[in-house]
């Protein structure tokens, strides 16, 4: 963190050779590495001499370099009160507030150092990389805000007029729709949480017929995807579970690398996989009237697990279990 201190007297606004001394002291502690040391020094040098911008300078580098940011960002700003056509205090400002992560502050101290010496490679490169850290620190706030207000409602608009032309009444579609955004939101939210989700069944139960001691709203079936067999097997209990709990519909909840059976993305022809090679989340709602599945491509960008707007696939080539109820065509 340590910056470049400033030797030469071009700032300086007078002192004498108690001044020069203690200054050029407490330059050498700075290059050692003793930067509490030099502070001082440029402390006492400021007490002879206080008009000075070279020994605010200075010392601002050397708070800097101790992480004392409020001090150092005082001494920045009496450096260009002192001497405001010199570039030096901009720089340090500059510094300072990049330190603070305040990056369009430090961009702008940074572009005011430049226009009082153009010339300054150091500047420049100072420029150049807030500009990328600006950019960096604005798409984490944008990851992070995406990360956090997760509305799965907003991307299942068109399946709300299917469901709302399907079911009988408009209690029940909401009721069941309700039950598929919250289903899928608590998979994401977990998915960007800790990278993880349980493969489960989340069950609709209905209030007034399902024997709620006995039977849950959701079912692990971590097993389930583990062979032919053992496929077979879960979704012959699922389809009684379903039937003897009067459940109104179900989720299934799965991440991709979760599944070695049966692996649908690796289809030819009418199924092909259309996308790409990253994990994710199946989601696949099942019902007596409608079926759906859905595919929640999941990505890492900058370190950070991100789930993006879930892809409607065709339930004839992608589904991952077979149907659970039995078919009705009819209005609940």
């Amino acid at each position: 963190m340590a910056e470049r201190v400033v030797e030469s007297g071009k700032a300086a606004n007078g002192g004498g050779e108690a001044e020069k001394s203690l200054k050029d002291k407490g330059n050498e502690f700075f290059k050692a590495g003793n930067y509490l040391k030099a502070a001082a020094l440029y402390t006492q040098a400021i007490k002879l001499d206080p008009s000075n911008a070279t020994l605010y300078s200075n010392r601002a580098a050397a708070f800097l370099s101790l992480v004392k940011l409020s001090k150092a960002l005082a001494d920045a700003d009496t450096t260009i009160k002192l001497n405001p056509q010199w570039e030096k205090g901009y720089f340090r400002k500059g510094c300072v507030l990049e330190a603070m992560e305040k990056y369009e502050d430090a961009l702008a101290a940074f572009e005011m150092a430049l226009q009082h010496n153009p010339k300054s490679t150091e500047v420049s490169r100072k420029i150049k990389r807030l500009g990328q850290l600006q950019k960096d620190k604005q798409r984490a706030q944008e990851l992070e805000t995406l990360r956090s207000n997760v509305d799965m409602a907003k991307h299942l608009e068109s399946f709300k007029s299917e469901m709302s032309d399907t079911y009988g009444t408009e209690k029940c579609w909401k009721e069941i729709f309700a039950f598929i955004v919250d289903t899928m939101e608590t998979a994401v939210k977990s998915w960007h949480e800790t990278s993880k989700v349980d493969t489960r069944v989340y069950f609709l139960l209905d209030k007034d017929k399902t024997q709620t001691d006995k039977y849950a709203p959701a079912v692990n079936i971590d097993k389930a995807f583990q062979s032919p067999d053992t496929h077979s097997n879960c979704f012959t209990y699922l389809r009684q579970y379903a039937e003897e709990s009067f459940s109104k519909a179900a989720c299934l909840v799965t991440p991709k690398s979760s599944i070695s059976y049966p692996q649908v993305w690796k289809g030819q022809g009418s199924r092909k996989w259309k996308l790409g090679q990253n994990d994710g989340i199946f989601v696949q709602f099942e019902s007596p009237s409608i079926r759906k599945v859905w595919f929640i491509p999941s990505s890492n960008e900058k370190g950070q697990t991100l789930c993006r707007e879930p892809q409607a696939l065709d339930i004839g080539a992608h589904e991952i279990l077979p149907r659970i109820f039995k078919e009705k065509s009819k209005s609940l």
